[in-house]
């Protein structure tokens, strides 16, 4: 079942740095699902894409207890420098497998965003999984 999984989660990135990822949310989600939905902790994930919207990484930047991580815009910053991404697309998961975005989840959103800007890097969008679905924060107009 771990070899189906792990085969699944490949071949589903390998679709998203062949095209844009923005093409294709039906395959971003069923592997945000499947890399982090059933998460005991919180993790941080990046999306690092280039001009095309292609993925160039997909980075777990922070890991987190069962509530709560700490996330610094700077080091996101910093990543998406190193892989000349001009985008990012940040994830994080729910461990309570409610989907609903925090007041500090808008709050780091909204600093990633300001930190980002002026290098030329957009934030497409923030998501946060949970085993009951996953929340947009672009799709809820919180960005």
């Amino acid at each position: 079942l771990g070899v189906a999984r792990e085969l699944l989660l490949r071949g589903l990135q390998a679709q998203m740095s062949t095209q844009p990822v923005v093409q294709s949310p039906q395959a971003l989600r069923d592997w945000l699902r499947l890399h982090c939905a059933g998460l005991q902790h919180e993790v941080f994930i990046v999306l690092f894409l280039d001009t095309q919207h292609r993925l160039l990484s997909a980075a777990e930047i922070f890991r987190g207890t069962l509530s709560q991580t700490s996330v610094y815009p700077r080091e996101v910053v910093k990543r998406a420098l190193e892989l000349a991404a001009t985008a990012v697309i940040l994830v994080h998961n729910h461990p309570s497998g409610d989907p609903t975005p925090s007041r500090a989840d808008i709050e780091m959103t909204r600093q990633v965003v300001e930190t980002a800007k002026p290098l030329g890097i957009a934030v497409h969008d923030h998501i946060i999984i949970g085993r009951d679905g996953h929340a947009s924060l672009k799709g809820l107009q919180l960005m």
